[in-house]
């Protein structure tokens, strides 16, 4: 997900090329959810699809594959230097139905004919999440797909057995009350959020990465997350560099876990679908 435009001020991870590696690394561990997820909410060979928040791709590349030659997918952000990155990496594929278009998905000038509307990490970085769900019906024809998925941040990375150094990690990460940040509940609040923009009751799922060992990614992935944190966490005094030791993090976190042979739970992902 990326620089959302309305949300931007709720977008504390920033926009680095740090911060798009994150993204990409995060993909990398959520995507086969996200593939499974689309597949079962009836995206497939044909269909053109709006990618909301397309951030560096990674759901539009996802989306592609469903929709083959055949189909079409234009992806919507408002940070151009993530755009750059996401059609390089299209062209990359050899991709020629994936486009991509700078610009506020809360207010586009897009045609109606959309077969689904989706979006990965969207909805929590909104002000009002209801109101966007409830603008994606008029870029959908008959029938057509909403689908989202977004994180249950109330339960932060943890390991098994508990340790100290991740829960440091989310204490760290926990802003002071009233600070700007998503909803870390977004994804419970899916199933009413759908009802209160007049969407059908939507169908439900939920995953969660969890895995071991020295190769696990998600040490990276949760180190990523603290680096692209880490200015909005010292400006609202949560923390400080030395107390992080960002350059280190990565390898602490791998040792704790693999030190005590356990195992390390990313966040889950809750996905909602409904035909209009």
């Amino acid at each position: 997900m990326g620089d959302l435009g309305s949300a931007a001020d709720n977008y504390v991870l920033g926009r680095s090329d740090a911060e798009t590696q994150r993204l990409i690394v995060q993909n990398q561990i959520y995507g086969p959810f996200t593939r499974r997820f689309l597949a079962a909410a009836g995206i497939t060979a044909g269909m053109k699809v709006l990618d909301l928040g397309s951030g560096a791709g990674d759901v539009a590349l996802l989306l592609a594959e469903l929709v083959g030659p055949q189909g079409r997918v234009i992806g919507v952000d408002t940070n151009t230097d993530i755009l750059d990155t996401a059609r390089l990496r299209v062209q990359a594929t050899g991709w020629t139905t994936v486009v991509f278009q700078h610009g506020d998905i809360q207010h586009l000038d897009l045609d109606d004919d959309f077969d689904a509307v989706v979006g990965r990490w969207v909805l929590m970085y909104q002000s009002d999440p209801v109101d966007l769900l409830r603008k994606t019906r008029a870029y959908l024809g008959p029938g057509g797909i909403v689908a989202f998925q977004e994180s249950d941040l109330s339960n932060p990375p943890r390991p098994y057995p508990p340790a100290y150094l991740h829960d440091q990690v989310r204490r760290w990460t926990t802003p002071p009350p009233g600070a700007p940040g998503p909803d870390t509940e977004m994804g419970l609040k899916l199933f009413q959020t759908f009802q209160k923009a007049g969407l059908p009751a939507p169908q439900l799922c939920l995953d969660a990465p969890i895995g071991g060992g020295s190769d696990w990614p998600g040490y990276a992935y949760l180190a990523g997350t603290v680096r692209s944190l880490l200015p909005f966490l010292r400006q609202v005094g949560a923390v400080t560099a030395e107390e992080v030791d960002i350059e280190t993090l990565e390898d602490r976190l791998r040792a704790e876990v693999v030190g005590q042979g356990g195992i390390q739970i990313l966040p889950a992902l809750i996905g909602a679908w409904a035909r209009i």
